[in-house]
Order: structure tokens, then sequence, then C-alpha cells
């Protein structure tokens, strides 16, 4: 028997990047508020090192017992029998959730990504969109939310360059970005004589390179120090807090309040609902005792794998096939980023990028989304290209060896020892959608420790993403080239694409038609009135950049939206 709380007006389930930004503006409004994460708080000083080892190998940042035994599986058909999928960095329990360990790329998607259907047809023919694909408009445009992009980039703090503001373009930013109110509210990361090599290759093909905005300090802000630019944000947490997650921005400023209650270590197994169809709150296990917390409103805001789980988990008798489910879209629409650094140059010379913030990166968007004439092309959409700093010891040891020596062996060490430090890789992200043939549901035979099925991941083939990634491995290829390597090697990713994924949406699709859409274009529930849902499960297309900052925009507005409507959901 579950020990039963004392009701409140909002249960969270996750407070990480996108639970984490939801709390503040519920908080402010005097909501009463009990946030319950699987995972703890992190010392900066105990838990954070300066060790690639601990960080990158090891993964003993972002690996605890939670996350290790829920690994999605992985199958390319439906015949198929799923294995346990094979990438790593992707959840992560704790306060802060994501946000703690990730490189701090904080970017906004161009008007494009949000009328990618309506937009592609009206260019070159409803026949452009490529087969088997269920992408549709997003029931928002830009517009409607660059007032959440603007809120979040101020409140957690976010270094760059802008491209468009108000419409009035800066070469130095990003010229293809939709146009902004404000400017960021620091600069971008500091220059090196790497910025600026890479910077000069991409000028002189005429290319508009520009610094990627992080959500790091560049400089103190809000009593947080700038960037001490040591090198260890990738995987790793910030030891002086002057990356910005969710744990060091806007959860303490939620705290403040006094509204807000963090139930740490709290594992969520179920949410409930009544004959109606409405949410009644949620079941967790803490320190192997089991608990009911009853919430007016729940927001699930856990990563899209857990959030789908989640909800297929929560069967009741208004919803046999699973909480919001009763139309079959839970697990639709999925998506997993086509990214990687399939492209690498080995240059004459020493790069220095030992140090540094992987964030502090040179970005070219010239091939990105629609800025460019995809008539003839087979293929809609590409990718933004970046190189950054932040390379380690081991992982430079790992390097290709650009077909001048063995992958073992004496000869081997030889070539490595020379060129360590010598090569980069240009990280391209590719527009993706979702497609028929790619779905997430429960394992049969898959279990976590508590008996319940993990998500299972079914990513069939597909055509327009490995043609995008072709296109743009051969720019990436003319970039390095500009910059000075000598010479350049490609690795390629299978046609059906990554598997687990550290950048994962859907699932949970928002849209005007409750039939084909999990969620209406506020992230509540078209089932259940009083459930919002939070996260990349919401998103139904992934730009070529991180949806971090969206998934953080689109919280705040939901959080808003919930407090404005609050007697007509609750």
């Amino acid at each position: 028997m579950a020990i039963q709380l004392k009701p409140v007006d909002v249960a969270v389930v996750g407070l990480g990047g996108a639970g984490g930004v939801a709390v503040l503006p519920l908080a402010r409004a005097g909501l009463n508020v009990v946030a319950l994460d699987a995972g703890g708080w992190l010392d900066p000083h105990r838990d954070f090192h300066t060790d690639e080892i601990h960080n990158n190998v090891r993964m003993l940042v972002t690996s605890v017992a939670k996350t290790r035994n829920e690994i999605p599986t992985f199958r390319t058909t439906p015949q198929e029998r799923a294995r346990p999928a094979t990438s790593g960095r992707t959840m992560m329990n704790a306060i802060g959730g994501s946000t703690t360990h990730y490189d701090g790329n904080s970017w906004r998607f161009h008007p494009w990504d949000f009328q990618i259907r309506s937009l592609v047809s009206r260019r070159y023919g409803a026949s452009a969109i490529p087969k088997g694909s269920t992408v549709e408009d997003w029931p928002l445009s830009y517009d409607e939310l660059e007032p959440y992009y603007d809120l979040v980039e101020y409140a957690i703090g976010v270094s760059g360059q802008a491209g468009n503001l108000q419409g009035k373009i800066d070469p130095l930013g990003n010229i293809f970005e939709g146009p902004r109110r404000r400017a960021y509210p620091m600069p971008p990361l500091r220059d090196t004589d790497f910025t600026a090599l890479i910077t000069a290759g991409a000028r002189k093909l005429g290319w508009n390179p520009h610094r990627s905005p992080a959500a790091i300090n560049s400089q103190p802000y809000q009593g947080r120090p700038a960037c001490a630019y040591h090198g260890y944000c990738d995987t790793g947490g910030c030891h002086i807090s002057a990356k910005n997650s969710t744990a060091v921005t806007t959860i303490p400023e939620a705290l403040k309040t006094g509204k807000l209650k963090v139930t740490d270590h709290a594992q969520v197994t179920r949410i409930l609902s009544n004959a109606s169809g409405k949410v009644t709150g949620v079941e967790y296990v803490r320190a192997g005792k089991q608990y009911f917390q009853p919430a007016k409103v729940v927001l699930l805001a856990s990563y899209t794998y857990e959030n789908t789980r989640l909800l297929l988990l929560s069967k009741s008798k208004a919803y046999p096939a699973g909480l919001s489910n009763n139309h079959g879209q839970v697990g639709r629409h999925y998506i997993a980023h086509w990214d990687g650094r399939e492209t690498y140059g080995l240059f004459p010379s020493d790069l220095n990028i030992w140090y540094g913030a992987n964030a502090q990166a040179v970005v070219v968007n010239n091939w990105a989304d629609d800025n460019f004439d995809h008539t003839g092309l087979g293929f809609i959409g590409g990718a933004s290209l970046t190189v950054g700093h932040e390379v380690h010891p081991i992982a430079a040891a790992a390097m290709p060896t650009f077909e001048q020596a063995p992958a073992w062996g004496s000869a081997w060490k030889a070539f490595v020892n020379r060129n360590a430090a010598r090569w980069v890789g240009v990280y391209a992200q590719c527009t993706s959608l979702p497609y028929e043939n790619t779905h997430l549901d429960l394992d049969p035979e898959m279990k976590d420790p508590l008996g319940d099925p993990v998500c299972r991941i079914t990513s069939g083939a597909k055509e327009n993403e490995p043609r995008a990634r072709a296109y743009v491995a051969a720019k990436a290829e003319e970039w390095l080239r500009a910059a000075g390597a000598v010479a350049v090697t490609k690795v390629p990713l299978g046609a059906e694409g990554p598997n687990q994924s550290w950048h994962a949406i859907g699932g949970t699709r928002m849209g005007d038609d409750p039939a084909a859409n999990v969620a209406d274009k506020w992230g509540f529930s078209h089932e259940a009135p009083n459930l919002g849902i939070l996260g990349g499960s919401v998103m139904g297309t992934l730009g070529a950049r991180n949806p971090t900052l969206t998934i953080q925009a689109l919280a705040w507005r939901t959080a808003e939206h919930l407090v404005r409507n609050w007697k007509s959901i609750a």
C-alpha cells in the first residue's frame, strides 16, 4: 500500500532541462509545486572532475543506477529481436538532469523548422516530402515561441552573437536565424587562434561563419563566474558553476519563492488517473517505500524515452493502452538526431585545442534548413556544421589514420604520437524527420529492476537523412581544406540512423489533431486535460541544431499557460 502524501497543486516528474525551467514560472505564480527526480543533488566540488577517464570513459557523472538499468533496446524492423542500444550520455538522473553534463550549445530553431511540410510543398512540391515521413507543421510558429526563447536565454544565461536583431542583420552572427527581440545577455565565448583559423577558412569559401551560442558564462553572470576554459565540459559538470545547468539557475530561483519542494531519489513508476480521465497524481518509490503524491495537475518532464515509457506503463480503466494513448499515438513520430563528426581533417601543425569548451565553436549554417536551393538534390533540409574546442588525450589517440598508417602496432603508435594534436572533426547536425517505420514502445522481454519493461526503439531505413549527410560531408571537406587541412577522411552512418540518441524527440508529439498527436499546442494532453507534457517528446521535427533551448522555451510556455488557465485546467 502506497503512503498517501498531502495534495499539491502541481507534481513535476523530472527536474532536468525542461522541468527545471517550468518550476520557476509556476513557483513565482504562487502554486504549490513538488518536483520529483530519480537522482539527487550533485556537489560540484565532490562529483565533478577534470578527468577524462572519470567523465568520458567511465561516464561516472552521467552513469547512475536508474539510467544504466533502463537503457532502451533497439531494432531496425518489427520482425527483429531488439538488443540493448549502444549510445551513451543520454538520460541522466540528477537535479538539473542532462543540463549537468551537456556541452552547453544553446540554439534556437530556425523558423523553417516549424513549417517544414507547408514550406517544402510550396517551394518544391508535395512530392519533395520524404516517402513515409509523418512530418506535419508545428501547431505554433517561431514568432509565437520567440518570447520564450528570450526569457530562457536571460534566465539561465546564454553567450552569443545575434545575427538578426529585430530584422537588422549582423554578419558576425548567424545571418540565417529568425529575428530576436534582444541581443544575447553575454558576448560569445572567447576567440582563439584555432577559431580564427577555422573562421578564415569558411570566409575564404564565401560562407558565413559565426560563434556558437552557449549556456556558459563568457563573463560573470547572476553571481556565477565566467568560464575558466579548463576543457572538461563534455560529459562533465562544471565545478565553478559557469555552465548554466538548471541546477544552478532556474531551480534555485524557484526554491527561493518557498513554493517549490524537491523530492530527490524518487523513481516515479506510474501516473494515476480516475474514471473521468483526469490524472490524480503520481506513484513513486523512494528508499524502498512506495508513495502516492496527489496533485491537481501533473507535468511529465523526463527524457523522451522515459516520457513515452511512463505513459505506456500508466494503464487504467480510462486508458487501457496507456495514459493519453486512446488514439494510439504515444511512441509515434519519434526522431533520433542524425549527427556526428563524420568528416575529419589532418593539419600540418598542432591545433592547440586541448583546453576550452566544446561549445567554444565556429558554426556554418549556409547548408542548413532551406538556406540553399534543394532542387534536384533528392533531399530536404541540411545540417549546421560546427568545429569546436575540447579534445582529450585518450579520445585524440583514437584518431583516424587518414590512410597513412595501420590501425594498430608500432607504425600506428608513431603516427598518433606525431599527429594526435593535429586533427579535428566537423560536427554535422542534420534536419531529422519522423517516419512511419520509426517509433517507441515497451520491450516485451527486457525489464528494469522493478520488473517494468524498458523502452524499445524501432528505426527503419531512410533516404532523406543519409543523402543530406553525404551532401554536407562534401561541404565539410571543403571547409577543412580551405582552413589548411592536408588530408580529409569521412565516416558514414548506416541508413537506419542512430539508435539511442542524446538528441531524442517525439513520442508524445504536439499538434491540433488528437488522432495524430498526443499533446495540444500548449503541451497538454488531448485526452487527459490536466496532464502537461514537457521535454523533447512533444516536438515534431528536429532541426539542424541542438534541441535544448527549444525544449526549455516550450517548457516555460506550457507552465505560463497553466498559470493563466489554472481554473479551467486544474
